[in-house]
C-alpha cells in the first residue's frame, strides 16, 4: 500500500512540473483579430451529422450545421431552425392514441414546427421541409447505421404542410416532446445521390468526399478546406441571415498531444483551447499558475463522464464480480485530489450530481477496498500466482486490456496509476492506445477492444441512455454499427426502465425510474466510473461572448455571439 502515494505524487509533480518554451507576448498577440485559431486534442473521424458520435465532430458542427432544436446553455430546449418549440398547452402538438413497437398502447404525438424563413445552406439554397424528409429517410433505413437511429424510426410520419411548415407524427409522447433531439436536416439537393446505396452512405456522403462543398453547412461558418488528421478552415456562410460573426476565417486545429497543444497555444500558432476537448484540469492548473496574466482560464463543471467501457463479451470482465474488483481496488479520491486539485469528483454512475435526476438512495458506491476486490478475485476462481498476478484453475494470468486516445498527457498517466493499482491485487494490465479518430471511429464503434476502453461521454441535461444502455443499441455489422452500446450490455429491466421512463411524463415517478437506472448501473458496471470532469476554457483576454454550457451542445453553437475586445 505504501507505493500508492508516491506514484501519485509522483505524477502530480511531472504535470505541474511541465514547462514549454513560448514566443514573447507582442508575438503571441500580433494574430489578426479578423481570424480565430482553436486548437483541440482531436480530428473527427467524419462531419456528416448523422453518422457516428464524436465530440470533435459536434464541435466543429456547432459553428457549421444548425439543428431544428437544441439545449441552450441554460439547458433548456431553444429552437435553431425552428421558429417556436411546440406545446400541448398551445395546441402545436397534440396527443393521439399509438402502439409501442411491440404492440402496447401508448400516447403519442403530433408536433408542429415552422422553419426559419431565413435559413439558408451556404449555396444560397433555402432549407426546406424535403431537408427534414430527407434526413427522416436516411435515420430510419436500417442499413445506413447512424449513430441515434431511435430518433428517425420513432416518427411514424412527417405531414408537409408547405416549405418550411412541417408536422412530426412520434410513435410516443415523451418527457422531451418539445425538443426534436437529435433529429438532424440534411441537404436534399446534393446528399441524395450519395444514398443511392444505403450501406455505403457513410463512405459517399458528401461529408465525407467533399466537405468543402458550401451546400452542406447552413450555420454561420461554412468548412472551407480539410486537412485530414490536422486541421479544419472555416469561412462565412454568406448566406447566414442570423448575427453576423467575428471572424472571416475560424480554423480548427487538432493536436492530440496536450503537451504540443500547449506549446501551440503559447507560440501562438492557435489562439485558443477548446474546453470541450482541450487540456485537463490539472495540466489547467498548472498552465494557469504559469500564463494567468496572459490568458483567461474559466473551469466549467458538467456533465463529462470519464470512465471504461468494459466488454462484456470478453469472458474475464462478463464476471460481474471481476468489474467490481477493478473499481474496489483503486482509490479515486486520491487520484481526483492529487492529480486533479480536487476538481473532479468521484463518479458512481453515469448521471451527474448537477442533473436534477441524479439519485443516491439505494445506488451502490465503490470506496477504496482492496481487500474486498482480492475477496472478490478469490471467489471468482482468480488465485494468487507467480510473480504477484492472478491465475485461474486452467493457470491463464488475470490480465486487461487498457486503450484509451493516444497522446492525452492525464489519461495516459491515469492509465499508469490504474495499472499500478490493480497490479497490488494480482491483475496485469496491457496498455494499447490509439489515436482518437480511429479509437472512436472504429475500434469503440464497431467493438473492436479487448478489454476496456477509457473516453468520456458528453451528454444533454436529463439524457435517457437509450443508445448506449439499451440492448438494441448494441453496434453490429448487422446494423451497420449503429448505436452507442458499444459494451454489449444486455438487460431487460435496463431496457423496461428506458422504455418507460421515456414516455412518463410525471417527474416525480421520472425520477423513481432515473433512481433504478443508476441502481442496476452501479450494481452491473458495464463501465467502470471515474470521474466528472471539469472543462477548462484558455481563451486569449481580447475574446468574449463564448458561453461554456456544461452538456453536449457545444460553445461553437454560439459562435455568432463571440466578440474581439480590444
Amino acid at each position: 500500500m505504501i507505493r500508492r502515494r508516491p506514484l501519485l505524487a509522483l505524477l502530480a509533480a511531472l504535470l505541474a512540473a511541465a514547462t514549454i518554451g513560448a514566443m514573447s507576448e507582442s508575438q503571441a498577440s500580433a494574430a489578426p483579430r479578423d481570424a480565430l485559431t482553436i486548437g483541440l486534442t482531436q480530428y473527427p473521424g467524419t462531419l456528416n451529422p448523422m453518422i457516428d458520435s464524436m465530440l470533435a465532430k459536434s464541435y466543429v458542427l456547432g459553428a457549421t450545421q444548425r439543428q431544428i432544436t437544441v439545449e441552450g446553455p441554460d439547458w433548456q430546449p431553444v429552437c435553431q431552425l425552428c421558429v417556436k418549440l411546440p406545446s400541448l398547452e398551445d395546441g402545436d402538438a397534440v396527443r393521439f392514441p399509438s402502439k409501442t413497437e411491440a404492440g402496447e398502447p401508448v400516447d403519442g404525438v403530433r408536433k408542429t414546427y415552422t422553419l426559419r424563413d431565413d435559413a439558408f445552406w451556404a449555396d444560397g439554397t433555402p432549407v426546406t421541409t424535403a431537408d427534414v424528409l430527407f434526413a427522416w429517410e436516411v435515420g430510419r433505413h436500417p442499413d445506413t447505421g447512424v449513430a441515434n437511429f431511435r430518433a428517425y424510426r420513432d416518427v411514424l410520419d412527417i405531414e408537409v404542410h408547405g416549405p418550411k411548415r412541417f408536422t412530426l407524427v412520434e410513435r410516443k409522447l415523451d418527457y422531451r416532446y418539445r425538443s426534436a433531439g437529435d433529429f438532424q436536416v440534411l441537404p436534399a439537393h446534393l446528399e441524395r445521390p450519395a444514398f443511392e446505396v444505403p450501406r455505403e452512405y457513410r463512405n459517399r456522403t458528401l461529408y465525407q468526399t467533399d466537405p468543402g462543398n458550401p451546400g452542406l453547412w447552413n450555420g454561420p461558418y461554412r468548412v472551407a478546406g480539410v486537412e485530414t488528421g490536422s486541421r479544419i478552415v472555416l469561412a462565412r456562410n454568406e448566406h447566414w441571415q442570423g448575427r453576423r460573426p467575428a471572424f472571416d476565417r475560424v480554423e480548427i486545429r487538432a493536436i492530440e498531444n496536450t503537451s504540443a497543444l500547449e506549446a501551440n497555444l503559447l507560440s501562438g500558432t492557435i489562439d485558443m483551447i477548446a474546453g470541450e476537448l482541450g487540456l485537463a484540469v490539472d495540466q489547467a492548473i498548472a498552465f494557469e499558475k504559469r500564463h494567468g496574466d496572459r490568458y483567461a482560464v474559466t473551469y466549467q463543471p458538467g456533465l463529462v463522464y470519464e470512465h471504461m467501457d468494459v466488454m462484456l463479451d470478453n469472458p474475464v470482465l462478463a464476471d460481474r464480480r471481476v468489474r467490481q474488483a477493478l473499481i474496489l481496488a483503486v482509490d479515486r479520491q486520491a487520484i481526483n485530489d492529487r492529480l486533479f486539485a480536487g476538481k473532479q469528483p468521484v463518479a458512481d454512475s453515469s448521471v451527474h450530481p448537477l442533473d436534477w435526476v441524479h439519485a443516491t438512495e439505494g445506488v451502490p458506491t465503490y470506496g477504496f477496498d482492496p481487500k474486498r476486490a482480492e475477496a472478490l478475485l478469490d471467489e471468482a476462481g482468480w488465485k494468487p500466482g507467480p510473480k504477484g498476478l492472478r491465475v485461474n484453475a486452467k493457470g491463464e494470468t488475470l490480465s486487461v486490456e487498457l486503450m484509451t486516445t493516444a497522446g492525452n498527457r492525464t489519461r495516459e498517466l491515469v492509465e499508469q496509476v490504474l495499472a499500478d493499482y490493480w497490479k497490488r491485487v494480482g491483475i496485469e494490465t496491457r496498455i494499447r492506445n490509439e489515436p482518437a479518430r480511429v479509437f472512436f471511429g472504429e475500434t469503440v464503434q464497431k467493438r473492436r477492444f479487448a478489454g476496456l476502453a477509457m473516453f468520456a461521454w458528453l451528454s444533454a441535461p436529463e439524457s435517457l441512455p437509450r443508445t448506449t444502455l439499451h440492448s438494441e443499441s448494441i453496434p453490429t455489422e448487422a446494423n451497420n454499427w449503429a448505436g452507442q452500446n458499444a459494451t454489449g450490455f444486455r438487460n431487460a429491466e435496463m431496457d423496461r426502465l428506458i422504455d418507460a421512463a421515456e414516455i412518463e411524463l410525471d417527474r416525480d415517478r421520472r425520477k423513481a425510474m432515473w433512481a433504478d437506472i443508476q441502481r442496476i448501473y452501479a450494481t452491473e458496471l458495464p463501465a467502470i466510473p471515474l470521474y466528472f470532469r471539469a472543462e477548462p476554457y484558455i481563451l486569449p483576454k481580447w475574446l468574449t461572448g463564448l458561453r461554456p454550457t456544461g452538456h453536449k451542445y457545444t460553445t461553437t453553437n454560439w459562435i455568432e455571439d463571440w466578440q474581439v475586445v480590444e
